[in-house]
């Protein structure tokens, strides 16, 4: 099937990280020596991991961060350049460490611990070729690191010249203002930490009074929820799947996201393509190795989605 998606590609702004990953029965006690049943190292990092989800899915991605000049930058860049990532956007910062995390997860609840090393902040000045190469961007998706890039960026460029921006709302983020921001893609419980305990309805409306254009909101198993301004939101539920780890899998959904918007299916249909994406990618432990393609996207959702329009993907 050809690729209908933008010839522009979508930027991913943010973390980059190399994680040491370990699979264990249960989270160790205080003292406690276990056997894993894996250790793994892999990339990850929430801007990155999405970078690699949309050029899988066949969707041209590039990523902009930073990395330090040690083996784990070589090994975060190297991963993102084997995925067919861009990483022509990535500065390699002398005497600073690369973002690397230790992740345990523990198999009998699906749920993990991690442990990471922050770097400074990424920020717009830094590269005097970062503002054309995002504003030329179909889209231009942040996390908590690369929001204040965003940022800066709308308030330099003028409306008519902004690319789209899209915000992954899963972490906090400090001065976040959803005011020009095209979507927005928290978790319902970021929703909740932001506007408090009410039903999920009114946390979606809150988010599109302060300036959001959509707003999808992430439930883990249970799917996605989506709404736009005078609009009935929109529902889409979770492929069942027997899981190994969730590591990533919001990562993947934003980027799965994206690529299925950048397609030009419809609101519903891309909640559903990016919770297929999103739940075939927990089938692994690390957060990239199990993320699928387009054409197994498409096969799962034979499954959950018998009204989809195949000349629309």
């Amino acid at each position: 099937m050809a690729n209908s998606a933008s010839p522009h590609p979508i930027v991913f702004v943010g973390a980059a990280t190399f994680d040491a990953i370990t699979l264990v029965d249960h989270f160790p006690k205080p003292d406690e020596r276990q056997v894993a049943d894996e250790v793994r190292y892999a990339g990850g990092g929430p801007a990155a991991t999405a970078a690699v989800a949309a050029a899988r899915l066949g969707v041209p991605a590039a990523f902009v961060g930073t990395v330090g000049e040690d083996d784990e930058g070589e090994r975060i860049v190297g991963g993102l350049r084997a995925e067919g990532v861009d990483v022509t956007g990535v500065r390699v910062v002398p005497g600073q460490p690369s973002q690397a995390s230790v992740v345990v997860i523990d198999r009998s609840r699906a749920t993990r611990a991690i442990c990471t090393r922050l770097v400074p902040p990424l920020r717009l000045d830094d590269d005097p070729t970062l503002p054309d190469r995002l504003a030329h961007a179909a889209w231009v998706h942040v996390d908590h690191l690369g929001w204040p890039v965003a940022r800066a960026l709308l308030d330099r460029l003028p409306a008519a010249t902004r690319p789209r921006i899209s915000v992954d709302g899963g972490n906090p983020i400090p001065g976040l203002r959803l005011d020009d921001v095209d979507l927005y893609v928290p978790t319902v419980e970021a929703l909740t930490a932001r506007y408090g305990a009410m039903p999920v309805a009114d946390l979606l409306g809150r988010a599109l009074a302060e300036g959001a254009r959509t707003v999808v909101a992430t439930r883990g198993a249970e799917g996605s929820v989506a709404a736009r301004a005078g609009r009935p939101p929109t529902e889409a539920a979770g492929l069942p799947i027997d899981v190994l780890s969730t590591l990533g899998a919001g990562d993947v959904f934003h980027g799965a996201l994206l690529a299925a918007w950048s397609r030009g299916l419809p609101l519903a249909q891309c909640l559903r393509y990016a919770n297929v994406t999103a739940a075939l990618s927990c089938r692994g432990i690390d957060g990239r190795s199990a993320i699928p393609n387009h054409a197994e996207v498409l096969s799962a959702l034979d499954g959950v989605l018998p009204d989809r329009q195949e000349e629309n993907l």
